[in-house]
């Protein structure tokens, strides 16, 4: 995220943060919700010093409404694409380490305290149900320094992507898969392929950043295909077709690009071709993959690094990412020298 906020010119990178990234914008920037790899932008609305473990320290958390600027907060959100009102209330919060509070405690401090100030409602996170949709959603964050209150400059999270229409078991978190399109380098004249294209994520991210490349995804599973063909069908570039990953009907060399979050059966079972003997996965990116092609791949174990660079697929770049709580990895690999082989094999080539 933070090398799209510096690409995009929103600002310098002030801190790295737990999950966070901070940057100053030299002035209200409607580009900062246009950010893809960042699950949600907020404005800075007020500090004060951490409370503490104590209980006792969480009403001290009501001076954040009485410190924030609400006026130039508005401006700002309503100049940033957000809405300029504010007709209610509603707090998340989150802290590290072990606190004789729970999240509960300090968002009812605070938003109790901001409503009162801004004569709106408080919708409580407590009881589990969903707020109003007019609500202003807040963050709170305890780092054991400060206590930060921030405000949603859209009425969404960003992460909420509006060509979701449809998902499946295992869809890649759309931040993500637009992380893993940026790490491709995808350029006007390329072909980019998702062997196992599930409900259509990373092609479309990928798509929506270069949409002058041809992207082609398969998949074995019907119902993938009628998600990633839903999810799709406002970009042309996007053909989706029934395939098996372990045999693409593609030529050997033909593809310019490789994004994909493999069936590693974690969430997502591998099958046909690949069920049992997954090596052919590696085999077959391999072949397709040009000699300058490069492909980023998501994969849950290091491990998995011999078997790609068996298969003369070189890493190049390797990032940690958290997913559900456990490590997986970003790759991009080029490809290595190949293999002469006989008889060379033959295919026709497809979308």
């Amino acid at each position: 995220m933070a090398s799209e906020i510096l690409q995009l010119g929103l600002g310098p990178i002030t801190r790295l943060g737990h999950r966070e990234v901070h940057f100053r914008a030299p002035r209200p920037e409607p580009g900062v919700v246009r950010l893809r790899t960042a699950d949600d932008v907020f404005l800075l609305a007020a500090q004060v010093p951490d409370i503490g473990a104590a209980r006792t320290g969480v009403d001290a958390l009501a001076e954040l409404a009485a410190v924030t600027d609400v006026d130039t907060l508005l401006r700002h959100r309503l100049a940033c694409g957000g809405s300029g009102d504010l007709t209610g209330v509603e707090v998340s919060a989150s802290f590290l380490g072990r606190r004789n509070f729970n999240r509960y405690d300090v968002e009812d401090a605070v938003g109790r305290a901001l409503a009162w100030r801004l004569g709106a409602g408080y919708h409580s996170r407590r009881g589990g149900a969903a707020p109003p949709p007019a609500h202003s959603a807040w963050r709170l964050i305890l780092d054991g320094t400060r206590a930060t209150l921030l405000l949603r400059i859209t009425d969404r999270p960003l992460h909420r992507r509006t060509y979701k229409r449809c998902t499946i078991p295992g869809t890649l978190h759309p931040p993500l898969a637009a992380a893993m399109a940026r790490m491709a380098d995808i350029r006007s004249d390329h072909r980019v392929l998702d062997p196992c294209c599930g409900a259509g994520t990373l092609l479309i991210e990928a798509g929506r950043l270069r949409p002058d490349a041809r992207f082609c995804g398969f998949d074995l599973d019907p119902d993938a295909l009628r998600a990633a063909r839903t999810n799709a069908a406002d970009l042309r570039a996007v053909t989706v077709r029934q395939a098996d990953a372990g045999d693409l009907p593609l030529a050997d060399g033909s593809v310019d690009r490789v994004v994909c979050n493999p069936p590693w059966g974690t969430q997502v079972a591998a099958h046909g071709l690949l069920d049992g003997a997954f090596s052919r996965w590696w085999t077959e990116l391999r072949r397709v993959l040009a000699p300058d092609g490069m492909a980023v791949v998501l994969i849950p174990d290091t491990d998995d690094l011999g078997t790609a660079i068996r298969h003369r697929l070189v890493p190049v770049h390797v990032q940690q990412v958290r997913l559900s709580g456990a490590s997986s990895y970003i790759v991009r690999l080029t490809a290595g020298e190949r293999r002469p082989r006989q008889p060379s094999r033959r295919r026709t080539q497809g979308g």
